[in-house]
């Protein structure tokens, strides 16, 4: 008679989960298994270990491990099916002249551009850089950008302001 199955959950990272890789996990019996981690892996996967369950009796064939991935969140990333988010500070400056920034990546670290005029919140879309689905396909990566002002204020940046807005009134709330 073939064993059962028996039934395990597997914490991984983020990362792990969008990347893929692997992890050593240590069985009831006190073994240990490298648990290779698929690129795209989801919340709630199950991944089939064949072989690897209770032993079977007679000279049946043991069972299989079945373990269920739970993917911890990421304080930075959040995942919308197979895209991703991401929020990246830029400076006053990047917001109002435009420019370049590093953004990171689920690959590692590229340029994004940032539009002159650029408003808090604002999302731009890198094209087949978050999570590999199903199909084979990369979905997007979101960068939602986040002006943050400078740690102080110097006269220099206070009186170009106060000016700035004696000069061009201007109230985001009012509707023209």
């Amino acid at each position: 008679m073939r064993g059962g199955d028996q039934r395990f959950t597997l914490d991984i990272d983020f990362m792990t989960a969008a990347r893929g890789g692997s992890t050593r996990i240590t069985m009831p019996d006190g073994s240990n298994l490298d648990v290779k981690i698929p690129e795209g892996a989801y919340d709630g996967q199950v991944i089939r270990l064949r072989g690897k369950g209770s032993p079977g009796m007679g000279g049946g064939g043991p069972g299989d491990a079945l373990l269920t991935l739970m993917v911890s969140e990421d304080p930075d990333w959040k995942r919308i099916g197979d895209d991703v988010e991401i929020t990246v500070p830029i400076t006053i400056d990047e917001a109002v002249l435009g420019g370049k920034v590093e953004v990171p990546t689920i690959e590692g670290r590229v340029m994004l551009t940032v539009p002159r005029g650029t408003s808090s919140g604002r999302k731009l879309r890198l094209k087949g850089r978050g999570i590999r689905g199903a199909n084979g396909q990369r979905g997007d990566q979101h960068v939602v950008l986040k002006i943050v002002m400078p740690p102080t204020i110097d006269d220099d940046l206070a009186n170009f302001f106060e000016q700035w807005r004696q000069d061009h009134p201007y109230d985001p709330n009012r509707r023209t």
